[in-house]
């Protein structure tokens, strides 16, 4: 399991700290902020060696962290848990039944009687984020912390796009970029008009779900906006292989320079644990 991480030099003795925790089947990442300067004092980001194929795993997993790691053994004053995974879909607020959030998923996943099924508010587009997070992690914080805040990585990736995006009416296409995994968001005249999650094991894979997208949506390879965001950078196959087919590509600039100068993290790397 590789470990790479990035300390502030400010900070470093805040007494009011925060902390967010970031966890897929690829990985676990954490940050820690200074409550009152909003400023990042610390990220960590734990790659698996392989992908774990059960919650169970994950689990395990994210116990030997907490074990080993004496920045989460510390005391802070909130928490949130990300859940990554790709058993999401959106509804708009008008069609929203919270009694029936199990059908809204059996459009997409396959789900189970005893799955536990949440959503969370998309304010910014007017819908709810409904998803299964992994309860057995969720437990095992409270168990650790007691009280934390849990959303889906989506919402957050959603809702922070959109706000970045309300003063364009360019038709752009955000690429969210892990280990195995890519999230496309896609902002047509201005507005929100898709997110889908995807899984990859090639860079072949990667191009044709952004191709995919653009033509499902008809947009024009030589004039619609490609940025990209986490696990990617300019000599990577994944991004060379895009720029063949998509005319404007670019990376999206952070809201922050915690990374700017990181020996370990791309500046647009952890986009959404940083937020």
């Amino acid at each position: 399991m590789q470990k790479l991480i990035q300390k502030s030099k400010e900070d470093l003795f805040s007494q009011h700290k925060s902390l967010s925790i970031q966890f897929s089947l690829d990985g676990f990442s954490f940050c820690v902020k200074d409550i009152p300067s909003q400023n990042i004092i610390l990220l960590t980001e734990y790659a698996f060696d392989q992908r774990v194929d059960t919650p169970q795993l994950l689990l395990e997993k994210v116990q030997e962290i907490f074990e080993s790691d004496k920045e989460l053994q510390v005391d802070f004053e909130s928490i949130t848990a990300i859940h990554q995974n790709q058993l999401v879909t959106q509804v708009p607020n008008d069609y929203f039944d919270e009694a029936q959030l199990q059908s809204y998923l059996n459009f997409t996943i396959k789900t189970l009687a005893s799955d536990y099924i949440t959503f969370d508010n998309l304010a910014s587009i007017e819908a709810k984020n409904v998803y299964i997070p992994y309860v057995n992690i969720n437990n095992f914080l409270f168990q650790n912390f007691g009280e934390f805040e849990f959303k889906h990585h989506s919402t957050v990736l959603i809702e922070q796009l959109t706000k970045m995006h309300q003063q364009n009416t360019k038709e752009t296409m955000y690429v969210n970029v892990s280990y195995y995994n890519m999230d496309v968001v896609v902002f047509v005249n201005g507005a929100f008009t898709l997110y889908n999650s995807f899984e990859f094991t090639s860079k072949e894979d990667f191009l044709y779900y952004i191709l995919f997208v653009a033509e499902q949506l008809e947009l024009d390879f030589t004039t619609f906006q490609l940025l990209f965001l986490g696990n990617i950078v300019n000599d990577y196959e994944t991004y060379s292989i895009a720029r063949q087919y998509i005319q404007n590509v670019d990376f999206i600039e952070p809201n922050h320079d915690f990374l700017e100068k990181s020996e370990h993290f791309f500046p647009h790397s952890n986009y959404i644990l940083l937020s």
